[in-house]
């Protein structure tokens, strides 16, 4: 969550930072800030709300003439959403940015005020701000290194000092980057925010120091200089720009026959590439949010076609709980971001007991990408929208051609060429229900005053409602739940009246007829259905939408599509800022 942004060039850093920021809007805000420096003179703006707000409060504002600067977009973790907590801050000689969350800054805050340090706002940041400002003696590389050793949490920094001319940056659990050019340095959150000057970056391990000026970029570490391998990234403008869509989040469901194709072309060309969990005797799957729900589906393919046994966990408790690994166990990891606190924990955990992991991820130079034991990355490319689609289907896509391999390799699919080629037929498919996108418009029209609605599902069409309730409320803001169809009847069902929206996706043949009986329970009281099948001869309720019947391996791929443009139209019809809902954040990196 958060977005840092900073640059030491030619040129004045205003134009540059706001740009960033705004490029970073995704990962989620309640404040924004930048502070520049000149002369040994910093002048600090911030304001609360939009980066659009910031920018106005800039340009009203005489700015001092400067080549260094850094900002900051905030998501109020340790204080409200307020112009004095928000960053950057300033202790002394020391200006800083933050993500992430000092654990100790209680204890380290009562000392310093012992000390007579007044503090102004509710942050943890300013308490680290104030502990370099402490251990600052001259030398900001020497001071770094003394004060991230009695900081405990995650962070990333981006520093300024009064009396440098230098741009410098630490992180710890939290990701960074510099990038690079020929008479200009930049540090950020994400490559998306500084492609549009560079592509090369270095990316910042644990506890790495970046001293950065015009001309030049040091590393160190444990005070000792230290050499960096410099990086090119394959992002273009292009990828973190709308285009001519009105949103992200329709941009990017639109893009997931091409994300699709590129996946499937990667792995079902290359076998050998799929990961063979064939020989493990159990799977834990832990991941949060819609990646773990994309595990739900992969629990249920791992079981019903492989005959392994697997559990689904969110991260943040399979972090704290315990956990027997009583069999020849494999840990998937799964995240968009790869920089999930709660999943990087899980991950480690998993490390600390001797166990194997396999990370399915976006993010090449992510965390958890450089630290699993194994990775399969989907190619989704980036996505801006805090709702993720592209990247969940793909995810889903990913546990197919794992269960399917697992299967063929255990002699359980007897049918393993014909579902590669529905596999090769899978882009076009998804293509064919996107371009039905007019009728989820009307869809999401119908639900423009709903307050509550439900979705039923029994098996992997439970999973798939799971996803497809998150979408309808995370976006639009709809109170929604999914149930095991079954379930419904044991208590959920008095919630049902006159009108509510009830979504039954029914695409599992062995048991269409028992979801099909709630669907009845749930209409003769009353509710609106809608049907998400692929089975053309289920009854007619309020209003049915069928795909094309294929493969069980891959029946979920072409479902989601349906769900996520109903979860996106309806938001739409809200005039909702549906690319950044309200109090979410893109990559959890705290707990």
């Amino acid at each position: 969550m958060c977005g840092i942004v900073g640059y030491v060039g030619e040129h004045n850093p205003k134009d540059v930072l706001i740009d960033g920021l705004k490029k970073l809007e995704y990962r989620g805000y309640d404040s924004s800030g930048i502070a520049l420096r000149s002369n040994e003179t910093v002048q600090v703006i911030k304001s609360t709300g939009r980066i659009s707000d910031l920018e106005e409060k800039i340009n009203n504002t005489k700015l001092i003439n400067s080549n260094l600067g850094i900002a900051h977009t905030r998501w109020a973790t340790h204080g409200e959403a307020n112009e004095i907590n928000a960053h950057p801050h300033k202790v002394g000689r020391v200006t800083l940015v933050h993500n992430g969350i000092i654990e100790n800054a209680t204890e380290l805050k009562n000392t310093l005020v012992n000390e007579g340090i007044v503090f102004r706002s509710e942050t943890d940041t300013e308490v680290a701000a104030a502990v370099i400002n402490k251990c600052y003696d001259g030398n900001p590389i020497k001071t770094i290194t003394e004060a991230i050793k009695l900081l405990k949490g995650s962070y990333a920094f981006g520093i300024i000092f009064e009396n440098s001319d230098k741009l410098y940056a630490v992180r710890k659990d939290s990701p960074l980057i510099v990038g690079i050019s020929d008479t200009e340095k930049y540090i950020a959150s994400d490559i998306t925010a500084i492609v549009k000057y560079t592509n090369k970056y270095v990316l910042l391990e644990d506890n790495e120091i970046a001293e950065l000026s015009t001309k030049d970029a040091k590393f160190y570490k444990n005070g000792e200089e230290i050499e960096k391998k410099i990086e090119q990234s394959t992002t273009k403008i292009e990828d973190a720009n709308k285009g001519s869509y009105k949103h992200f989040m329709l941009k990017e469901i639109m893009e997931e026959p091409l994300v699709l194709q590129r996946t499937l072309n990667k792995y079902i060309n290359n076998m050998d590439k799929i990961f063979d969990v064939s020989k493990y005797e159990e799977i834990h799957i832990v991941a949060c949010g819609s990646a773990l729900y994309a595990g739900m589906i992969g629990k249920y393919l791992f079981e019903e076609k492989a005959n392994i046994r697997c559990i689904t966990e969110c991260a943040s408790e399979y972090r704290y709980n315990k956990v027997i690994y009583d069999r020849k166990t494999l840990v998937i990891i799964v995240s968009q971001s790869g920089e999930t606190a709660d999943t990087i924990a899980a991950m480690r955990k998993a490390h600390e007991e001797g166990i194997d992991t396999l990370a399915i991820v976006n993010v090449k130079t992510s965390t958890i990408a450089r630290e699993a034991k194994h990775t399969m990355f989907i190619e989704a490319g980036p996505e801006i929208a805090v709702a993720t689609t592209k990247a969940y289907l793909l995810q889903v896509a990913m546990f197919s051609l794992l269960a399917l391999k697992a299967a063929n390799i255990k002699g359980l699919e007897n049918n393993y060429e014909e579902v590669i080629k529905e596999a090769r037929r899978l882009p076009n498919l998804v293509k064919k229900v996107l371009n039905d996108h007019d009728k989820f418009e009307e869809v999401g029209k119908e639900l423009l005053d709903a307050k509550d609605a439900f979705y039923i599902g029994r098996g992997i069409d439970f999973a798939i409602c799971k996803e497809g309730s998150l979408k309808l409320k995370e976006v639009s803001y709809v109170h929604s739940d999914a149930y095991e169809a079954g379930e419904l009847k044991h208590g959920t069902i008095s919630l049902i009246e006159d009108n509510i929206p009830v979504f039954a996706v029914i695409t599992n043949e062995k048991i269409k007829d028992k979801t099909e009986s709630n669907v009845i329970e749930v209409e003769s009281r009353q509710a609106r259905v809608y049907t998400i099948t692929n089975d053309g001869s289920i009854t007619n309720h309020h209003y049915k939408y069928v795909v094309e019947k294929i493969s069980d391996y891959f029946q979920p791929i072409l479902v989601v599509p349906p769900l996520q443009l109903i979860g996106y139209y309806t938001a739409n019809e809200r005039n909702l800022d549906i690319d950044k809902p309200r109090n979410l954040a893109k990559s959890v990196t705290v707990e």
